[in-house]
């Protein structure tokens, strides 16, 4: 099997999967993964990314198999809230944290 069939071959849910087990080192049922099966599902994942992802992370493969780095500017701008005021709110189970404020 060549690099284009394993790519038209991985479903989403496969992806994720796979990217579990690259980043966990272990199978979503618990099971090691050896460093030969590690291996292989670093690049099973890079290949899907550079078919799919059309978003890229900090430090991904991008759609078209370039690697992307997003600067730290960028990064805050796309986690930055549309109201820079908007602050979530947590209530606790202290009642001196909670007369505080």
């Amino acid at each position: 099997m060549n690099a284009q069939q394993l790519i038209e071959i991985i479903t989403p849910e496969a992806y994720q999967r796979l990217l579990y087990a690259v980043e966990t080192g272990k199978w979503p049922e618990g099971t090691t993964l050896s460093q030969e099966q590690r291996d292989a599902c670093i690049q099973a994942v890079m290949l899907f990314q550079s078919k799919h992802n059309t978003e890229p992370e900090h430090m991904t493969i991008a759609a078209g198999g370039e690697v992307c780095f997003k600067s730290k500017s960028e990064l805050k701008q796309q986690f930055q809230t549309k109201d820079e005021n908007e602050i979530l709110r947590v209530r606790t189970n202290d009642p001196a944290q909670d007369n505080a404020g």
